[in-house]
This record gives C-alpha cells, sequence and structure tokens, in this order.
C-alpha cells in the first residue's frame, strides 16, 4: 500500500528566474510534442540501467529483480503513467534535478535556443527530458522510493506554475511513477492507440521491457498425424510488450546469421515483402561509439527512391528518420539502422556537416560500405554480377557524389555489354583499346540507353566487331562524363549520337560518288522534307553498305539534356529543344535514283527515305505514320 503521508510537507519554487517557464517549453516544442512519452520512457530506462551499473558496483542491496517500465493509460481519469523499478529518487535528489532548472530566464532561453528548439530532440539534450510532461499535463505528480533503503519516499507535484510541493509518502518498492494530468488542449494523447503509435515509433529498441497495457495469446492446441485437434484452443492475457530490448545491432556479428540479419529487416520493415540483397554490420567503440546494421534493398526502376528509410537511435532511442549529413548522401538509399551517442542531434544541418565526429562516423560509413562491396566481389564475383543491376544504382551514386568512395569503387565497379558479360573498368579498358582504337589513337567506348530503341546502331557496331555498353541507370548521364575525366586516354559515344564510321573513325572516308552540284541538289531535296530547326541535313560520304539516310543526336547536347533532367544545375539545357542531325549517304545507291527521278517524284523519294530513318528511330507516330504507309503503298 503506497499512501501520502501528512509529515514533514514543504513547498517551494522552482528554481528559474522567470515567472512560468512551461508555457515558453511547450510553446517551441508543441510541434514535436509527442515526444514528451519518448523522453519520459527514456528516463525511466535510465533508472534502470543506472541500477544495474550500480548493482554491477556492488553498491546495491538485495536483488534487482526484473527491471522493466510500465506505461498506464486511465481514460477516465485522463491520466498518463510511467512506472519504473529503476534507482528512484530521494528527497535530496528531487531537490537537485527536478527543482533547479539552470536558466536565468526566459527571454535567455529563447535567445540561446531559438536556432535549436525546431529539433526533435532538444528536450533530452538540453536536461529538460521531465519538464517534457508539461507540454501536455495540467498538473504533474512524481512518487518516488530511492534504492537506497534509509531514504524514505517521496511525493512531488506541481501544476505548472514554478510552485511545487514535497511531501513524505509511504512506498515500500523501489522506483518511481511518473503521473500526467493531460491538459484539455492535450487529450489526443487520451488514446490508446495514440499512445501505442508513440511508444512503437520512439521505444520499440529500448533496453529495458517496455509494458503497455495486455493483450489476448491464443494457444493452439496440438494436432494428431492427421492433423485433427488434440484438446482446445486456449487463449490467456499476458502483458503486451512493445519493444525488443536486443536488436541485432547490438549483438556481435559473430552471434548472428543471414536469417537474422533478414528477421531484423522484416522487424524494421514489416510492409516490405522482398529480402533485402545483403548487409553490412557497422561496429566500432574507438575513436567514437557507432553501431548499426545497413541493408541494400531492391530497388526498381519506377518505384520513387525513397531516403528516409534509414533509422537514427541515440542508446536504442529512436531520434530520427532524416539522417542527410550523417549518413553520406548517397548512402541514404539504404534500409537499416545506426546508433551513436557521439553524434549532436540539436543543432543546424550545416553545423553537422562540420562536426569532427560526424566527419569521422561518415567516412567510416562509406570504407565499411565499400570494403563490404569489394569483398563480395573477391569472394564470388558471379553472384555480384547477379546483384549488379540492383546495387549499381548505390555505386554510381556514390562514385559521383563522393571522391573518396570513386577511387575505392574502380575495384568493383562493372561496366556491362549488349551481350550480358561484365567488365572491370581496367579489363575493359583493355578490350576496347584493342577493338575500338581510331586513327588518331583515340579509344572509343560505345554505349546504349535503351537495347530495343536503339538495336539498329548496335546492331551495326557488333557487325563491325565493335564492343556495345548498355549504360542505362539514372546517372549514367553524369558517369559518362565521370568516367571520360578519370579513364586516361578514352571519350565515350552513345552509339545512335552520330554515323559510325564518324564516332571510330578507322581510315579516311571514301570519295563521294556524287558532285559538288549534285550533293547541294540532294541537300535541298531532303531540307524541304524535314521540320527545321529540329532537323539539321548534312550530306555524308559514307559505306555504300551503310544506310540511305541516317538521324543522330548529337552527343554534347543530349548529354545535357539528360544531366538537366536529373537536375544536373544545367536547367539551361533542358529547355532547349531536341535537336538531331540527318545524314544522307551521298554513296548510297537510293539517293543517286532520287537524283534520277523526276518531277515530284524525287520529293516523295526523299520523304520515304527520311520516313525510313525516322521509323528505324521510333520518331514517326500520329499522321506522319498515316501517311508514310499510304505512301509506302502507292511506291509498291
Amino acid at each position: 500500500m503506497s499512501t501520502e503521508t501528512t509529515e514533514k510537507k514543504s513547498t517551494g519554487r522552482i528554481n528559474v528566474q522567470t515567472e512560468n517557464i512551461f508555457p515558453i517549453i511547450k510553446k517551441f516544442l508543441y510541434s514535436d510534442h509527442e515526444i514528451f512519452l519518448r523522453e519520459l520512457v527514456s528516463n525511466a530506462v535510465d533508472a534502470g540501467q543506472k541500477l544495474k551499473a550500480l548493482a554491477s558496483m556492488g553498491k546495491v542491496e538485495g536483488e534487482l529483480g526484473d527491471l522493466r517500465v510500465e506505461v498506464v493509460l486511465d481514460e477516465a481519469a485522463k491520466t498518463i503513467t510511467i512506472k519504473d523499478n529503476g534507482l528512484g529518487m530521494s528527497e535530496e535528489e528531487v531537490e537537485k534535478y527536478i527543482n533547479q532548472i539552470a536558466f536565468s530566464g526566459a527571454e535567455e532561453f529563447v535567445s540561446l535556443y531559438k536556432d535549436k528548439i525546431k529539433d526533435n530532440s532538444i528536450i533530452g539534450h538540453f536536461g529538460l527530458g521531465f519538464y517534457s510532461a508539461f507540454m501536455v499535463a495540467k498538473n504533474v505528480e512524481i512518487i518516488s522510493k530511492s534504492y537506497q533503503k534509509d531514504k524514505p519516499a517521496i511525493h512531488w507535484e506541481c501544476d505548472g506554475s514554478p510552485d511545487y510541493t514535497l511531501t513524505p509518502y509511504e512506498r515500500t518498492e523501489r522506483g518511481t511513477d511518473i503521473i500526467l494530468h493531460l491538459a484539455d488542449d492535450s487529450l489526443e494523447f487520451n488514446d490508446k492507440n495514440r499512445l501505442s503509435g508513440i511508444l512503437t515509433k520512439y521505444c520499440k529498441f529500448l533496453p529495458v521491457e517496455i509494458k503497455f497495457g495486455t493483450k489476448e495469446k491464443t494457444n493452439y492446441a496440438e494436432r494428431d498425424k492427421d492433423g485433427n485437434k488434440i484438446g482446445e484452443d486456449t487463449t490467456e492475457t499476458i502483458d503486451n510488450i512493445i519493444n525488443n530490448p536486443n536488436p541485432a545491432w547490438v549483438k556481435k556479428p559473430s552471434e548472428l546469421t543471414e536469417d537474422n540479419y533478414n528477421d531484423f529487416y522484416r522487424e524494421l520493415y514489416p510492409m516490405s515483402f522482398e529480402q533485402p540483397l545483403f548487409n553490412i554490420h557497422l561496429n566500432v567503440d574507438y575513436p567514437f561509439n557507432l553501431t548499426g546494421v545497413l541493408y541494400f534493398p531492391v530497388i526498381k526502376p519506377d518505384v520513387q527512391v525513397q531516403k528516409n528509410k534509414i533509422q537514427l537511435y541515440c542508446n536504442q532511442v529512436f531520434v530520427t528518420d532524416s539522417v542527410e549529413g550523417i549518413v553520406p548522401e548517397f548512402l541514404t538509399l539504404l534500409h537499416g539502422v545506426i546508433d551513436s551517442p557521439d553524434i549532436p542531434l540539436n543543432v543546424s544541418r550545416s553545423y553537422l556537416q562540420s562536426d569532427s565526429n560526424v566527419k569521422k562516423i561518415s567516412s567510416h560509413i562509406t570504407k565499411k560500405v565499400a570494403d563490404k562491396l569489394e569483398e563480395l566481389f573477391k569472394a564470388d564475383r558471379a553472384d555480384f554480377e547477379k546483384k549488379w543491376d540492383d546495387i549499381k544504382i548505390f555505386i554510381e551514386y556514390g562514385m559521383l557524389s563522393d571522391e573518396k568512395f570513386y577511387d575505392r569503387a574502380v575495384k568493383f565497379y562493372l561496366l556491362k555489354d549488349t551481350d550480358g558479360k561484365y567488365y572491370t573498368l581496367e579489363e575493359y579498358k583493355e578490350l576496347a583499346k584493342t577493338l575500338q582504337t581510331d586513327k588518331d589513337n583515340k579509344v572509343v567506348w560505345l554505349y546504349a540507353n535503351d537495347k530495343v530503341e536503339q538495336y539498329s546502331y548496335i546492331n551495326k557496331a557488333t557487325a563491325k566487331g565493335y564492343n556495345v555498353l548498355i549504360m542505362d541507370g539514372p546517372f549514367s548521364s553524369h558517369l559518362v562524363g565521370q568516367l571520360e575525366q578519370k579513364v586516361e586516354g578514352i571519350t565515350l559515344a552513345r552509339v545512335d549520337a552520330d554515323t559510325l564510321d564518324k564516332l571510330i573513325q578507322k581510315e579516311e572516308a571514301p570519295a563521294s560518288s556524287l558532285s559538288a552540284e549534285q550533293e547541294e541538289k540532294v541537300k535541298a531535296l531532303f531540307e524541304a522534307q524535314v521540320e527545321k530547326p529540329r532537323f539539321s541535313v548534312s550530306i555524308e560520304s559514307l559505306s555504300p553498305t551503310d544506310h540511305p539516310v541516317v538521324i543522330t543526336e548529337p552527343e554534347f547536347m543530349r548529354r545535357m539534356k539528360d544531366m538537366s533532367a536529373l537536375g544536373g544545375g544545367m536547367s539551361f539545357y533542358g529547355s532547349i529543344p531536341d535537336s538531331y542531325n540527318v545524314s544522307v549517304n551521298s554513296n548510297h545507291k537510293v539517293i543517286s535514283k532520287i537524283l534520277a527521278a523526276g518531277g515530284e517524284d524525287q520529293g516523295r523519294l526523299a520523304k520515304q527515305a527520311f520516313d525510313l530513318a525516322m521509323l528505324s528511330q521510333g520518331m514517326l507516330t500520329g499522321a506522319d505514320l498515316t501517311e508514310f504507309v499510304n505512301r509506302s503503298v502507292s511506291l509498291i
């Protein structure tokens, strides 16, 4: 039985030099006021952890028992109680830790922390953990009994003003109850589902069991070999424990199997139906503390990439899932958990980016990811190649955004050709040097970004013995430019960027079979059939076996537009209309036939040749396609 006594009742004023700091706390933290529960439960957990530490030093008499925190909602009374059986507080400790807030005044508080009070975890960081209670409560009680047996229990009460009462209390069990009498504007928290959601969000992996009410458990009857029940199913009421006190990241990698890691992934993302590709276990205790498990998820091309799948914890307390500035930008695509008490949680992003510990942690995570990828590549290259299409988005993003990661990634970055073969950068450099060195000793890497759309160009290139890479990722347009800068002596060209003989000029162009006067006439004929300035006509002296008309998109402009579409800081190029080169092959017999035709037939045949080139590129649609079909029938 715990009851309040009437002896030695004392009153006082909380040591703040302002008439009322609580409305200020509530006002400036209102947007994040649900974290009051995180703060109070975290304090309760700390009380148990501190008691365990004291016990390990031999400073606690008797058995500790099972340490636990319980959250109790009384909807009728409109109260929330946070109970723990940790080390408790004596009257002296209440005076020290509760009744003294080291702020000289409300104005100074606001001026000192105005840039920080928007952050989710300001309360705990600035010693205001307990006072977060006043964001939702009109009245708060503390009933506590210290683990020190000679210290009597106390009852502290405050109505949100600086005035409080501190009274002896009859309580024999060790621990603390904090009772919140909800304010009228905070009755949203007088709801079981609301509290359950907050507890699951912030306290899911706290290191001490958190009980929140009870739940029904069904015990299914055993069945015989034929599947018939032996006895009946039964139900029992059990404690509803909302957390897993021993998540995967607090264990040693040697204690975990692949199944354990996959189970933890499902625990983090219960709505995910796909297994991650692989994971990286972080475990550092010097020169900073960092633990965690990061997963490489499968990212589908048609699914919006989410960057809020890494959860940041501080000693197993959830802080945020917005980890930009802590985790390198390209790794925000990963899923998982990182936990570090060494990350300053209540400062601006610009400060985070310059903080030495954060920089070290960020660099370490980058190194661990690169080491893991290299390890997988060396251990089983065939399996690594199978995963390549799923993981290349991470690797390419990293190579583009992090110089150090690029230097490590060159060891395991793979290029894939149109036949599905994979090469490291060094391997491909040697292959292309043999196959695709032009007459000026320049090595050209040909690539395509769509095997179907660029099939005819790929087919022509491979027929000549050239190799064509597939570069179809979202970062390919940027990566092409980076490879040209980083890999000495090469240039990259999309296979449809120009005629093949121009992309890799092995010898001088053949002589034209047309006179200068005939070339001018042919050019005028074709210019009359095309839309200007979208198409630019030129007469090219190509092989007689090449197509009569070839449409290409200039490499530079297309590359700039691709980068603009990805947000590469080149928005100017994104506003420029698409433009194409129309190369008319002066050595093809079709062109000679057009010249030999008379009257209107010249124009019709020129238009037919141009439309055939358009059709081969999938660019002929609508009325133009219908006109082409009708013209083809008449020509037949």
